[in-house]
Parts: structure tokens; sequence; C-alpha cells
């Protein structure tokens, strides 16, 4: 049967639909923005497979509070692919999201082991956190902190990050071990290590000679290298029956006796509640910003427009509805039964891959959900070879700190303290906290106070609150 052109009718339609007019692409407007359909669906893969190991590791810090591992495992998933899928459909960017592993170990170590609360609380307060976020997200609180950020701190938060992302694979790896405390190279002899070399060479030639999907390449033959190593193993495998069996018993508890009505009920556990739902509110803030604000920077994602515009009225650009799907997925995450759920700075290995429209995080969700049954997949994909990924991607974003003017003390010293504050405490928040409190302190004594915005003094004054607060209750994130 032929159309009105002359071409088979059956022909055509699948020209519109798997075509370069694809619903997809109208839907993504992947020619808009310069990318095509495998570019990222290969972007999904490369982040997917980046941070997978977030939906292993979470679970297993969160369960160490009391909560039924398949519970917090499946919570986990729900809530990252929520999280994602709002993200791809909503905000067109290609960022994933997920529990941040910082925010899981501050739920266990601090608000549950140190400070004396339950689980249920804890959750309770993510919940607040969430609601925070969005109301700083809807009033442009949010947007006006991101406008105020001086440019020499938004690079050095990229490069930041670059540092950080490479940091996170050394010591997933174990190249980097910790004897008494004072970190050292492993040895060569170990065979994780080996693997990693392997990975990391083989990322690098392949990007370097400019292979299609090379980080998702060197991903797979890395992990299948580690088959005779014994270093991809599938026995740590979860049961999908198991965790929907424990769900209900994360589900919804915030919203029990157990949960945010006993949250409050004790006066004497409010100052440490207080403390513990700003500091959640605060890293968490800043981690999705630092995240934001280094690959909108680096990859162009974000216009300049949209990174030094105060107005968010509407919603109307990719980064304010960004920012807004971020703050919803926090409250989300502790309904099911997980800690904050976050945009995560793996992103950007799937950015660098070629991502740039929401059709990646879209891959990403589907990923995410179907690790749910399965994990014993996911899971044989050993730490050298996501490891070596990592470092490729931190290798990749290095290239901002360029654009610091290094001559200008006051500019260099915020942004050395920033990168290296985020990669050596293992928290993009505390770098931004530290480059935000010595910029405000470098301009003061080198005479250009004007240069510092009200937003800025703001900021750096919660920052210190914060810490002082902490160090007054003897805790620290």
């Amino acid at each position: 049967m032929l159309d009105a052109s002359g071409q088979p009718a059956v022909r055509r339609r699948i020209i519109t639909v798997y075509g370069d007019s694809t619903v997809m692409g109208d839907i993504f407007r992947l020619e808009e923005h310069g990318t095509t359909w495998g570019r990222e669906v290969t972007a999904g893969l490369t982040t997917f497979f980046s941070m997978a190991y977030i939906i292993i590791v979470a679970p297993n810090i969160l369960s160490q509070s009391g909560i039924e591992w398949g519970a917090v495992f499946l919570a986990a998933i729900i809530a990252s692919v929520v999280g994602t899928l709002v993200m791809s459909l909503y905000a067109n960017v290609p960022f994933a999201l997920a529990p941040g592993l910082g925010m899981c170990s501050f739920f266990v170590v601090t608000v549950c082991d140190q400070m004396g609360f339950t689980w249920q609380q804890a959750l309770s307060m993510v919940f607040i956190c969430g609601i925070i976020n969005i109301l700083i997200t809807v009033t442009n609180v949010r947007r006006l902190i991101i406008a105020a950020i001086p440019r020499s701190l938004q690079y050095a938060i990229s490069g930041g990050i670059g540092l950080f992302v490479a940091y996170i694979g050394l010591v997933q790896v174990g190249v980097i071990a910790f004897e008494g405390g004072t970190p050292a190279l492993s040895s060569f002899a170990e065979p994780a290590v080996l693997l990693f070399l392997f990975g990391l060479v083989l990322a690098i030639v392949l990007y370097v000679r400019k292979v299609r999907g090379a980080i998702v390449i060197a991903l797979i033959v890395t992990t299948l290298v580690g088959i005779p190593l014994g270093l991809t193993d599938s026995s740590d495998s979860v049961s999908f029956v198991e965790a929907v069996e424990q769900l209900p018993d994360t589900f919804g508890v915030i919203f029990t006796s157990e949960g945010l009505p006993s949250l409050f009920s004790d006066a004497s556990m409010m100052p440490s509640a207080v403390v513990a739902i700003l500091s959640f509110s605060l890293v968490d803030t800043f981690d999705t910003i630092g995240t934001f604000i280094g690959t909108g920077r680096r990859s162009g994602l974000f216009t300049e427009e949209e990174m030094s515009s105060t107005d968010s009225a509407g919603f109307r650009t990719r980064l304010d509805r960004a920012l807004l799907c971020d703050s919803c997925a926090t409250s989300v995450g502790a309904v099911f039964g997980t800690s904050n759920t976050t945009t995560v700075v793996e992103s950007t290995a799937g950015i660098e891959a070629g991502g740039r429209t929401g059709l990646t995080s879209l891959v990403v969700a589907v990923c995410i959900a179907l690790s749910a049954v399965l994990a014993s997949a996911i899971s044989m994909i050993p730490p050298s070879a996501y490891g070596a990924v990592l470092v490729l991607v931190g290798i990749l974003m290095l290239p901002s700190f360029k654009s610091v003017d290094w001559d200008d003390m006051a500019d260099a010293v915020p942004a050395f303290f920033a990168g290296l504050f985020m990669a050596l405490c293992y928290n993009i928040s505390y770098g931004i906290a530290m480059g935000f409190i010595t910029y405000c302190l470098m301009k003061v004594v080198t005479g250009r106070r004007s240069e510092v915005s009200g937003v800025m003094w703001v900021v750096s004054g919660l920052f210190i609150l914060v810490f002082a607060l902490q160090a007054l209750i003897g805790v620290m994130i």
C-alpha cells in the first residue's frame, strides 16, 4: 500500500516512529539539543552502570539502623525510579536520582546511633527536609543562591566534583587504603587493583580513540575479565519477592504514631531534631546545586542566562524544573522508606558520554526498575569496573579549574578550598561550605567586601551556624 508520496505506508510509519523524527525525538527535542537517540541511550546506560553500586550499597548502610534490608532496597529503587522519571519527562535533563550515600551514613551513624532517634523518626526528618527543599525552590531561594555564586566558585565546584568523582572511584576499588588512619597506595599485587588499572587504561584508550560507547564497553569488558579473577560475583543477589513482602514495614510509616507524631514528643530531643533536619536540608540542597552547577557549566546543559537569572516564575527553564524535581524526590523517598533521594554526581558519567536530554534519564529509570528483579546481574559489576569509569570522568571535569583566576588570591583561595574539601571530605556540600566561607573572608581582607552578595553572607552564616551547633552537641555529619 502506497501513501500520497508514493512510499510504502508501512515503511513510512516505521520511519516516523524510529527515525530522526521519532516520537521520543519530539518529546525530548533531540535535534534541538544536538544529540541522537543512540547517543542518549548510550549515555543512559553509562550513568546507570556508574551509579548501580548505589542501589546495592545504600540498603546495606540504611539496614544498619534496623530497617529490613529488602524493604529499604525496594524503597530506594522506587524512589530512584520516580525521581529520575520525573526529571526525565518534566525537566528534560540527563540527571539520575538515588539515595545519597553520604546522607545514608548521616542517617544511620549520626541521627540513629549518636542522637538516639529511631529509624522511623529519622525518616520523618527526611520527609520534613524534602518539604523544606520544596518550599525554598518554589519561593525562588534556590535560584537566588545559584545566581549569587561567583563565577570563580562555579568553575571550582565543577573541577572539585571531578576530584570528588575520581576519589569515589579510587576508594570504592581500594586503590587508596587507610592504614592507621593514614591514606596509602594499595599493593599492585591485589587482583582488584590490577583489574582497576586494566579497566582505567582500556577506558582511556577507547575514549581517546573516540570509540562510540567507550565507557560502557570498558565497563562490560572489565566486568567480564573479572570473572576468572574471582572479582565478578553474583552471589549477593536479593529476592524480589522477599523485598515486596517487607516493603509494607516502611511504606507510610512516617504517618504512623512511630513517625512524625513521635518526633517532637520529647522536648529534650527537639534541639537535636532541629539540628538534624537543618543538616539534612543544607547538605541535600548544596549537593544538588553543586552537581547542577558543575555539570551545567561544563557541558552547556544550562545556558548562561539560566545560571545567572534570579527569576524562576513558572519554572520555565530546564534548571528550574530540575531543581523542583530534585526537591520532591526526597519527600517521596521518605514515604517509601529511604533517606534523602538526590541528584547523583555519577550522572556526570552519562553527560560526558554525550547525554543532553531527559531520554538519558528515561533509560536510567528503566534500568533501575529492571534492577529490582535483576539485582544479581547488577551486583556482578565489580568496584574495579565502575571505579575506573569514575576516575576517567573525574579527569574529564578537571579542565574547569583553568577558568579560575589563580593569580587573584581572593578567587584562588576559595577555589582551592572548595575543590580540596569536596574531595578529601567525601562531600560536595562541605567543599561548597568552605568555598563560600573563605570567599567572604578573602573579599573582606582584600578590601573588596562589596563584591560579596547578601545571599553569600546569609548562606555562609548558615553553614557556620550548622558547624557550631554540631560542635556544641557533639555531632558531625
